[in-house]
């Protein structure tokens, strides 16, 4: 599977792409709002064998992609979808980057993309994400996407011995068409 965008390629994961996952994994910036302290080889190879095998479920109900800088051909991160209820017809999204990437609108790009393939391609009535409160860049992501936020967990997340409040966003089908 394959996404485009203006600057970015987002393809299905693929076993070579564990150095460059483990590369960005392993950066304190990027474990900072993580349950990880760190990462192996191990466990990056496990991560990224998960996604392939989704890959092959039939129907398929979770899109996780590479996204990919397409002049460079470099791997940057990952976005994607996944269906929590086919009948209510429900999903949620989620990305990460390498940190070396931050601050230049890839994540807001590659997540407006999985949005639309969510919308337009698996026909979704409401598609939901959630961030660390703290996050502020995460936040922002969500918003220029035009979710909004629904709700405010308090003390949701236990990361590394601390309690983090979670944000709630979500749109609707309309709202994306309407945008």
């Amino acid at each position: 599977m394959i996404l485009e965008t203006h600057r970015l390629l987002m393809r299905d994961f693929v076993e070579a792409d564990w150095q460059a996952v483990f590369a960005y994994q392993s950066d304190p910036l990027y474990l900072r709002y993580s349950y990880w302290t760190h990462r192996t080889q191990k466990d990056v190879s496990e991560f990224i064998q998960m996604f392939i095998g989704e890959q092959k479920e039939q129907p398929r109900t979770k899109f996780q992609l590479v996204v990919v800088l397409k002049e460079e051909n470099q791997l940057i991160g990952n976005c994607g979808i996944r269906v929590n209820d086919s009948e209510l017809r429900e999903a949620n999204i989620g990305y990460e980057l390498n940190p070396q990437f931050w601050g230049q609108g890839y994540a807001t790009e590659a997540a407006r993309a999985i949005l639309k393939f969510g919308f337009e391609e698996l026909g979704m009535h409401r598609i939901w994400s959630w961030c660390v409160a703290e996050n502020v860049a995460s936040v922002r992501v969500l918003e220029k996407i035009g979710m909004r936020r629904e709700g405010h967990l308090l003390e949701k997340e236990l990361i590394k011995g601390r309690w983090y409040d979670n944000f709630l966003y979500a749109i609707l089908e309309q709202e994306w068409k309407a945008k």
